[in-house]
């Protein structure tokens, strides 16, 4: 099915979030709430089970365009959704205050986690998240944000910004872009597009292909720093386990190696027991792993996906249950 023309975000793998999560009545968070795409499915799928008496869909987003699109949606099942504005780091706080507003158990069944940004906000010129717009050095996900992707461009030292570009986009020429960022400083004045940051980073790094990888990672690199992605994924990981019920579940889509490997690493260390020091030869663990994996390695989108949506060719999906038992 064709993208239609006033889409705000073609949720990915769609069909696969909403198998693994949607088993029962009860809490359900869709932390990036975007567009509204995946909470529908959700939505539809309680219905479809005769489970939407009793279940409770919260959507947070920090994005108020996308608060708005979504809110539009969501009108369709009033009662049964809300739209919250918040960064998907206070997950526990803000579903919490929803479900006993309900008078529900703040207890989630499901939990989804759509990383990234969205196509809305990359198409976007004025967001300035793509090498691809003309557009500002903007790059902030919640435009009341303090900080800017220009603030840090034109604020960051040449060590600070290389920094950055290696450790956040996994850029090989991390020094020499970021020495080429402060000479253009020198030159230019306060850099502020787009375009400006393209032009130094295809200044370095020549043909067209090695450009484009570069731009994309330079690119990825600011938009996770100006965001606080990575920090912020840390958090929401471990609130959200925090926040589910025994037996609910987790399901993370990431789209980049960094994200994956957080998601990976910890829902392996929470599936873990503690069985003391070698030789001990204890009955029973000291601590016994929190979550049980769902999805033994990650699950990606099918290549007829991949033909519609381009942009689901990097997504990798995992999915994580809380032990316990199902709710």
């Amino acid at each position: 099915m064709p993208r239609s023309p006033d889409s705000y975000h073609d949720p990915v793998l769609l069909r696969e979030c909403v198998d693994a999560l949607v088993r029962g009545p009860g809490l359900y968070v869709d932390g990036t709430l975007g567009g509204g795409g995946h909470s529908m499915a959700i939505l539809r799928a309680l219905e479809n089970g005769g489970w939407l008496e009793g279940s409770l869909l919260v959507g947070i987003d920090q994005d108020d365009e996308a608060l708005h699109e979504a809110g539009t949606r969501l009108a369709a099942y009033s009662g049964s959704a809300v739209a919250v504005k918040g960064n998907f780091q206070d997950i526990t706080r803000l579903a919490s205050r929803e479900a006993l507003q309900k008078g529900m158990e703040p207890r989630a069944r499901g939990i989804l986690l759509d990383l990234g940004v969205s196509s809305r906000q990359i198409d976007r010129a004025e967001r300035g998240f793509s090498y691809m717009q003309k557009g500002p050095l903007d790059m902030r996900m919640d435009s009341s944000a303090p900080t800017t992707a220009a603030d840090l461009l034109n604020e960051a030292d040449e060590r600070e910004l290389a920094t950055i570009f290696f450790r956040y986009g996994e850029e090989p020429r991390s020094r020499a872009i970021a020495r080429a960022v402060v000479a253009a400083r020198m030159k230019l004045g306060r850099l502020s597009s787009t375009e400006e940051l393209s032009d130094i980073v295809r200044s370095v790094v020549h043909g067209r292909q090695p450009a484009i990888r570069s731009l994309s990672r330079v690119f990825q690199a600011l938009r996770i720093s100006v965001n606080r992605e990575l920090d912020v994924l840390h958090r929401v990981l471990e609130d959200g386990v925090s926040l589910l019920g025994a037996g609910g579940r987790m399901a993370v889509i990431s789209y980049h190696s960094l994200e994956d490997r957080i998601v990976k690493q910890y829902f392996a260390a929470q599936s873990k027991s503690d069985w003391g020091p070698k030789g001990v030869g204890l009955r029973e663990p000291l601590s016994r792993g929190v979550l049980v994996p769902v999805t033994r390695k990650a699950v990606v989108a099918s290549e007829d996906e991949v033909r519609v949506n381009p942009r689901s060719r990097s997504a990798k999906l995992r999915v994580a249950e809380k032990t316990g038992g199902v709710q």
